[in-house]
């Protein structure tokens, strides 16, 4: 094996090619490898055809050292992955009585009958090595051969992640492709654009050696992928030094390393200060209130959130006074303050966040088009309202105005917590 090796991903199924469901996998498999200090050299997405199966595969497992595969391990008869391989590998497909006993225990303790077509499940090659699965019915196969690796993964990502987490990277550090630490950090940003991000950071990563740089842009944000692939010319250390440097040049527009959401982030702070929110939507439809849901733990800050659609809605849940839309609209500064502090007020928070505008296609004004949206907030400190324009379709703009919303709350709460510490130190009584 070769001393960068060589990895390719396989995801396979029509509804991944057909673009039916999003190829998450490629996704996560590209961050995981990442992380531990190798970029996947390319991906495939094969239909549910043995013969394309077998010919792909082929030619992936030619010019790789490690190959990874996910999906086609069920019962199903378009589930074809593991004969289609063990074709293109010259390998004989054997009946093993370990993963039949394994399936009828799973079924067992489901209290369920195992229906005759898992069976199919219950082959392998016959050089693999079978990996339990304790998330559902497909096992994993691992398999040695040539002086390469292959890991053939479930292709659910509740069985898939913690496979491969929990079985396939212990084994690919005993075996020398993984190292033992951590060659992968991301620095998430917000708020500012990928040339402006890679101008303020890239005298920093300059002649690096070693050094792997990705800039990855999504709705507002954008994230920087720090990974070493040779831990000997740029160490853990070494890569979380030059990972502070850029946070500093960032500046205010550095959200966090990792994968931390700006909820996540705002909640955090939230928690801190020992304070409460409430939101308050329109355009944005619930957006708001689901970022804030996701996360464990959040009923210690979150309150709760109105989606006022219609101008009636806003002025019986949030008390938005019927003269201020007469005369403002309902996408205007004036109601977008209403409905945040009218949140605090329903709620019984804190701190009140609100977004109102014209998402498009339609809905828009001479004055203020498509695009068009405002955001309020509400504090202990004092209101504050922000226009901003956005370009991009009804999906898109409903995604930014949500992500903009969080990301001014962010700043917010991060200015009004410098602002507490600088007013403490300036009160200190150094003769105590």
């Amino acid at each position: 094996m070769s001393s960068t090796p060589r990895v390719e991903t396989i995801t396979i199924g029509d509804e991944l090619l057909l673009g039916i469901r999003e190829n998450a996998h490629l996704t996560y498999l590209g961050s995981q490898l990442a992380h531990h200090g190798l970029e996947p050299a390319a991906n495939l997405v094969i239909r549910d055809d043995p013969e394309d199966i077998r010919l792909f595969f082929a030619e992936s497992w030619r010019r790789s050292d490690l190959v990874i595969t996910t999906g086609g391990l069920g019962p199903t008869t378009d589930d074809i992955t593991r004969e289609s391989i063990a074709k293109a590998l010259e390998e004989e497909l054997i009946f093993d009585p370990a993963i039949e006993a394994a399936l009828k225990e799973r079924f067992g303790q489901l209290e369920k009958p195992m229906p005759e077509i898992n069976l199919r499940q219950c082959y392998r090659p016959s050089s693999a090595e079978v990996l339990k699965n304790p998330y559902g019915t497909a096992p994993g196969l691992l398999l040695k051969k040539d002086g390469k690796i292959l890991a053939m993964l479930p292709g659910p990502s509740r069985e898939m992640h913690p496979m491969f987490e929990e079985v396939i990277v212990p084994r690919l550090q005993k075996e020398g492709i993984f190292p033992e630490i951590d060659c992968y950090l991301q620095i998430r940003t917000a708020g500012i654009g990928e040339s402006a991000l890679a101008e303020k950071i890239e005298h920093l990563l300059d002649g690096k050696e070693a050094l792997v740089v990705g800039y990855c842009a999504h709705a507002g944000m954008v994230d920087v992928r720090l990974s070493s692939l040779d831990g000997d010319v740029l160490t853990e250390q070494g890569l979380h030094d030059l990972a502070d440097a850029c946070r500093e040049a960032i500046g205010e527009d550095f959200v966090c390393f990792g994968e931390r959401t700006l909820a996540e982030v705002i909640f955090r702070d939230l928690r801190s200060l020992n304070k409460t929110l409430a939101v308050a939507e329109s355009c944005t439809g619930g957006l708001l209130s689901s970022s804030f849901t996701e996360i464990a733990g959040i009923s210690k800050v979150f309150h709760g959130g109105a989606v006022c659609y219609h101008n009636d809605a806003k002025v019986q849940m949030l008390d938005v006074p019927e003269s201020m839309l007469e005369q403002h609209g309902a996408v205007s500064e004036e109601v977008a303050i209403a409905m945040a502090t009218g949140a605090c007020e329903c709620y019984g928070a804190d701190y009140g966040l609100s977004v109102t505008g014209f998402a498009g296609p339609t809905g828009g004004t001479q004055v203020l088009p498509v695009g068009s949206i405002f955001l309020g907030y509400s504090s202990p400190v004092g209101v504050w309202a922000k226009k901003i324009q956005l370009r991009g379709d009804r999906a898109s703009n409903r995604r930014r105005a949500a992500t903009s919303a969080l990301d001014w709350m962010r700043r917010k709460l991060r200015k009004y917590k410098l602002e507490e510490v600088f007013a403490a130190s300036e009160t200190v009584d150094f003769n105590v």
